[in-house]
């Protein structure tokens, strides 16, 4: 979307990779059942009128009932809004749900960084965790998602990449998704493997411009090895601390 749009290209909040595993927790919430993804090419809808989509979403994809937050805008030019969804939504057969946004309670340390958005009535947002991260404060973050940041690390086949023992360096170009500021964090967790079968070892994370540099804290943690198959991929989850 960014490239049709002509936005910039960033990283991602969530990797990728990772997203199975946050949509996993929220199964719960959705009686039991984990959301599965489905993706769109937005080159493909971004022309369509509000009652086009909607049509598309009923007809084509077979969607029994669409859930959306109260500030949601959708077909060509945002030119459809929340009740524009619910009405035609009730026309083609489909259930619509229309949340209240989740505010932010700590409004106070960014109001000055938001007060001249005028589409920022103080909800969360992915621009709020972008800057919480770009402030390397991870309680704050934490406190938006709902959950730990997870940064992962690709370095499978990865040049560049630095062990010893247990210590690991790696470029900054082998992250997949958003870090946060350079600094150092403490009492960070060490992510091996996927979530079935994964193993968490205590850890210290330094960031700084060019590379990142991990180190394993428990005396009885294996040394870190590349090799193996568990390595294709590193997370490392930060805890409430803030650099």
């Amino acid at each position: 979307m960014a490239e049709i749009l002509g936005w910039e290209p960033r990283a991602p909040i969530v990797a990728k990779c990772d997203r199975k595993r946050v949509l996993s927790s929220w199964a719960p919430l959705c009686g039991n059942i984990v959301p599965k993804e489905f993706q769109i090419d937005f080159s493909k809808v971004r022309s369509l009128s509000p009652q086009q989509f909607v049509e598309k979403l009923a007809e084509e994809l077979g969607v029994a009932g669409v859930v959306a937050g109260q500030n949601y805008r959708f077909g060509y030019r945002a030119a459809g809004d929340a009740s524009d969804l619910v009405r035609l939504c009730n026309e083609y057969g489909m259930r619509a749900s229309i949340i209240n946004s989740v505010m932010d309670n700590n409004q106070e340390s960014v109001k000055e960084t938001f007060s001249s958005n005028s589409h920022e009535k103080g909800q969360v947002s992915s621009t709020r965790v972008r800057h919480a991260l770009a402030k390397g404060d991870m309680k704050y973050v934490t406190e938006l998602l709902g959950r730990h940041h997870r940064l992962i690390v690709r370095v499978k086949n990865s040049e560049n990449v630095f062990r010893e023992r247990k210590r690991l360096s790696v470029p900054r170009s082998c992250l997949l998704n958003l870090a946060p500021k350079e600094g150092l964090y403490e009492n960070c967790s060490l992510v091996i493997g996927d979530d079935d079968q994964n193993v968490v070892v205590p850890c210290r994370l330094v960031i700084d411009t060019t590379d990142i540099h991990l180190e394993l804290l428990d005396e009885l943690a294996p040394p870190i090895n590349t090799n193996t198959q568990y390595f294709e991929s590193l997370g490392i989850e930060f805890s409430d601390s803030k650099v």
